[in-house]
């Protein structure tokens, strides 16, 4: 399995790599955006963050069905990728109105440049990463998942990360999960936000 390596400027911790990137002071007035490959548990994370910080938590993509009256399968197989996207950026900026709450993106919301532009201004962008072996078995297990019907999963993940790696890396904070509790994430989330991400890896 490649590791995962850390920027040049991220600290690394017992959770994980944790990007020292610019977080700030205001973190709290702002929505904390989640952003990652699928299976990086942005969801399951995301809705235990916002108990811990007794914020509201929205999955884009559930306000994404919602507003369209159907699966984002369905939507993919009518209409298309690009058709999907353009209606995710217009989700995605209404959700990031309003304050503070927790949202969990798709995996490629991020990569559309003027989704991630609002994002980085308005947010605070978390990296939800893991090993594509981690990610693999995590989606093997779900079949909704359109970018992975009729493919083998760890070939399309690797495409992906190829792809998307780059935007991903753009987000203030950069937090490796493996096959730990997601509380462990939560965790290293709360620590980075509140400049406590100063152990070092033993």
């Amino acid at each position: 399995m490649k590791p995962v390596e850390a920027p040049l400027d991220a600290q690394v911790t017992k959770r994980g790599i944790v990007h020292a990137g610019a977080i700030r002071r205001d973190w709290r007035r702002r929505p904390i955006v989640l952003v990652g490959l699928m299976g990086s548990g942005k969801t399951t994370v995301g809705k235990r963050l916002a108990a811990k910080l007794r914020w509201p938590f929205v999955d884009a993509d559930a306000a994404i069905e919602e507003a369209a009256q159907m699966p984002i399968s369905e939507i993919f197989a009518r209409f298309g990728e690009p058709h999907f996207r353009d209606g995710e950026r217009r989700v995605i900026a209404r959700l990031m109105d309003g304050g503070h709450k927790v949202i969990a993106t798709g995996g490629g919301a991020f990569v559309d440049p003027e989704t991630r532009a609002l994002i980085l201004a308005e947010g605070t962008a978390v990296w939800l990463d893991a090993s594509i072996d981690t990610l693999a078995a995590r989606v093997a297990k779900r079949s909704h998942r359109p970018l992975l019907i009729g493919k083998d999963p760890r070939q399309v993940l690797d495409e992906l990360m190829a792809v998307r790696g780059p935007c991903y890396r753009q987000a203030p904070i950069h937090i490796v999960s493996a096959d730990g509790p997601h509380e462990e994430s939560v965790t290293a989330i709360l620590d980075a936000l509140n400049g406590r991400n100063r152990e070092s890896l033993t």
